[in-house]
């Protein structure tokens, strides 16, 4: 099936998302809500079992670290990584382990993810496990898949369409993606998910968001718990906001033309000022156009502003976008 097709699967109906890539810890011990909750960016304390969050652990300077997910379950809280994250993501959180009650395991081995996504996953979902989770953001419920025991999430939409991701024992995995495809669920190929991806302004831990951004440079109130208490950055965080600015950030471009811009690409004013670049880009099967991510200048991140992306050396015009673009 041809990428676009692909694509107006997840947009029309459902489709299916490999993500065994991302890691998996797993935080144990009476004091793991309050640890977690003490060094990432969002509320964990005050969540229930069969809640989650994404949040972010920064340092002290604001930087982000890792982007998480965070799943509360009645004995544990699940760590949701980006790919080769999870060792990482572990070694800094016990860093900061002294006197507390809590063990973090690296199970990533243990733990299979895929992604439901479109406007059919959740009555997918229900049609295949007989039963769906609630549709808050990574609200979640266990479930079975015959035998094997699994755990649906709802997503937050980072192909812009509802999402139900499953998380099964690793041994499990090519039954149970081979029940999600027989149920109707088309696998999606990188080339479709980016578009996707892009589309919404989901930005990607690894390529345009790493260590060298601040928190307040891209898309971050859904990150973010404004009323909670010290966790590292917090301060610069709260600067930035009431006092300050930050210099950059992350936009979108709508290219002319049809070429589309290599990651790194530099974005010029005036044709030569360099006013920012572009972390990822790819080709929009729903704007029928090249689009890209990218940190730009604040005084030129005015969605309608008209920028220049080198693409392969050559000037291409395009226009500042807002996130999610509108198609």
């Amino acid at each position: 099936m041809a990428a676009s097709e692909e694509y107006a699967r997840v947009r029309r109906q459902v489709g299916l998302l490999d993500r065994r890539d991302f890691g998996v810890l797993e935080l144990t011990g009476r004091d793991r809500a309050s640890f977690l909750h003490a060094l990432v960016s969002n509320e964990i304390k005050a969540l229930g079992p069969g809640q989650g969050c994404a949040a972010t652990l920064l340092d002290v300077h604001g930087k982000v670290q890792v982007v998480l997910f965070a799943w509360v379950a009645d004995d544990r809280i699940f760590v949701v990584t980006p790919p080769a994250m999870s060792a990482k993501t572990a070694e800094a959180l016990d860093h900061y382990l002294f006197s507390e009650k809590v063990a973090i395991e690296d199970a990533s081995r243990d733990h299979a993810l895929f992604v439901l996504a479109g406007p059919a996953a959740r009555a997918t979902t229900e049609r295949l496990f007989g039963a769906a989770p609630p549709e808050a953001a990574w609200s979640h419920v266990v479930a079975k898949l015959g035998a094997t025991p699994v755990r649906l999430v709802s997503g937050a939409r980072e192909t812009g369409e509802a999402e139900v991701w499953i998380m099964g024992p690793t041994a499990e995995a090519t039954p149970v993606r081979e029940a999600l495809v027989d149920g109707g669920a088309q696998p999606i190929s990188n080339e479709a998910s980016e578009s996707l991806r892009i589309e919404t302004g989901t930005p990607l831990f690894g390529r345009d968001v790493d260590e060298s951004v601040m928190l307040p440079e891209i898309p971050f109130d859904h990150l973010l718990s404004r009323s909670k208490g010290c966790y590292p950055g917090q301060e610069v965080v709260v600067r930035i906001r009431d006092r300050g600015h930050v210099n950059r950030m992350l936009r979108g471009l709508a290219l002319d033309g049809d070429r589309v811009p290599a990651d790194g690409a530099e974005v010029v004013a005036d044709a030569a000022t360099t006013i920012g670049k572009v972390t990822s880009a790819t080709w929009s099967f729903g704007l029928a156009r090249p689009i890209a991510l990218a940190f730009v200048r604040r005084q030129h991140a005015e969605p309608g502003t008209r920028v220049s992306v080198r693409v392969s050396g050559t000037p291409t015009a395009a226009t500042v976008s807002a996130l999610p673009f509108t198609r």
